[in-house]
């Protein structure tokens, strides 16, 4: 089975969220599985020389986008064993980010023309398109619509990932039309159409075969009004296509044993675990202590994470004998809360003000909890970094967090970690307290820190439920309804 992942990003080439990690180990997992699983994404000027440079050019050719005649290349590489596709356009996408500019429309509308175009060209004829999040959304809309009658494309399905149901690509209509060279067809009932705009996600949830999740919570989270977005809708009426698949963890890249950035490696020893806690308690000059708790947040320091929550609650937490970690960058109000603390209770609260990798996981390594009490969650991969390197989870019960996270029962010796149900801050604060308490009986933690080590925290266990998926699609695509032609 040969499987095209379109994505916006995908390690190791460029990364600015968990969407990068998945488009770049899931497919190794599945390649190990026998698939052919190939990856494409644009050409940024962010990505490094060294990976860059391997790339060939394999064909160059004009694109048409509405009125535009452009130039597009197709260029590729095998980087870690896997094939990656990029597709090259200087204007669009040399650039030093990815994301956030003013014509970020038309960037990602050429991007969907150039992937299918590219098929044209490549050696490579996928027999699914699995596409993510909103900046692919339209992949699978053109596919059924524009190219169904072309013979290149009549075979081809299409695979669909809500990373986060947040961020849609909504745009002007009148944008959308001229970039597409459509008229209003392309607004109908079964276009794309959202409440006077146009949503690029909406393109993928109305036409792709089948629609995944990362999570099995958070797919049934986001049929409800609360958490859909104003596309539950959509989702309920396309229920039976959609499932919810858990994220796993480059358990390899992600390893105590065997990282660099630790100066002292272990596996399931606390005593050495604690060593690295001592290391990092030196390095960010908080008091050396192991006995008392240090609590982890590596994270964006934004409302969705949770932060309202600590931020209510924070002085509470630091009456107790708890320290506290934080390395991230975000709301200014949010870095002025952890800083204000850090200056009154020198010793006992730590940060580190935007993105360092070594310091992450240092913070995974050196604390004993890891803090993350989600308003929503997708899935989350802090919570299983966590994990895999033994720091137990404190998390609310919300998308993949509900989903990874089991909460300790002391009287049956079950669950990972803590966690709280209600978006309530004395919730949280009653939960961490809870867990302040455990830590304070050695046996009682390290059933805990067990509990949290027999879990299979790799792609293998997704790898083989996409792999299921992708095989359910082939045989069925004879069933899929004819869909209007959009000129």
């Amino acid at each position: 089975m040969n499987i095209l992942f379109a994505a916006s990003e995908a390690v190791p080439l460029v990364k600015t969220g968990g969407l990068a990690d998945v488009a770049g180990a899931l497919p190794k997992a599945l390649l190990a599985k026998g698939a052919d699983v190939r990856v494409i994404l644009p050409k940024y000027g962010s990505i490094p020389a060294a990976l860059a440079e391997q790339f060939e050019t394999i064909a160059t050719f004009t694109l048409r986008m509405g009125w535009r005649d452009l130039y597009c290349g197709l260029m590729k590489a095998e980087i870690d064993g896997v094939i990656y596709y990029v597709i090259d356009n200087e204007y669009y996408f040399k650039r030093s980010g990815l994301y956030g500019y003013d014509d970020d429309a038309e960037r990602f509308v050429f991007f969907c023309y150039a992937v299918l175009e590219s098929l044209l060209y490549a050696d490579f004829k996928p027999d699914i398109i699995h596409c993510h999040d909103w900046q692919t959304g339209l992949i699978p809309f053109l596919l059924k619509t524009r190219y169904r009658n072309d013979p290149g494309y009549r075979d081809m399905a299409a695979v669909y990932t809500i990373h986060n149901l947040k961020y849609q690509g909504v745009f002007g209509r009148e944008l959308l039309k001229d970039l597409m060279g459509s008229g209003d067809e392309l607004f109908g009932s079964e276009g794309i159409d959202f409440y006077g705009a146009g949503n690029c996600m909406k393109g993928g949830l109305q036409y792709a075969d089948k629609l995944t999740t990362v999570s099995p919570t958070y797919a049934e989270e986001i049929q409800t009004e609360y958490y859909g977005e104003k596309l539950d809708g959509l989702l309920r009426y396309r229920a039976g296509d959609l499932i919810g698949i858990v994220n796993g963890i480059d358990t390899e890249l992600f390893d105590p044993m065997n990282d660099a950035a630790l100066r002292h490696p272990y596996r399931g020893s606390l005593a050495r675990k604690r060593k690295n806690k001592i290391a990092l308690q030196q390095e960010l000059g908080l008091t050396e202590s192991e006995e008392t708790p240090l609590i982890g947040i590596v994270s964006r320091l934004v409302g969705q994470k949770g932060f309202d929550l600590i931020e209510a609650v924070l002085e509470q937490i630091l009456s107790e004998n708890v320290q506290i970690a934080v390395l991230g960058s975000g709301d200014w109000h949010y870095e002025q809360m952890f800083r204000r603390a850090e200056i009154k209770r020198p010793g006992q609260v730590a940060t580190w003000f935007g993105f360092n990798d070594g310091l992450a996981r240092r913070i995974y390594a050196g604390s004993d909890m890891y803090l993350m009490p989600s308003q929503f969650e997708p899935c989350g991969l802090s919570q299983l970094l966590a994990l895999r390197y033994r720091s137990v989870p404190i998390v609310r019960e919300t998308g993949g967090l509900k989903d990874t996270v089991q909460a300790y029962n002391e009287f049956m010796g079950t669950g990972n970690g803590f966690s709280f149900t209600n978006y309530n801050a004395h919730d949280l604060l009653h939960t961490v307290q809870r867990a302040i308490q455990f830590y304070g009986n050695q046996d009682e933690w390290q059933k805990i820190v067990a509990n949290g080590a027999k879990e299979d925290y790799s792609w293998t266990r997704s790898a083989k439920a996409y792999l299921s998926l992708y095989h359910d699609i082939v045989p069925q695509r004879k069933e899929i309804p004819s869909w209007p032609v959009i000129s």
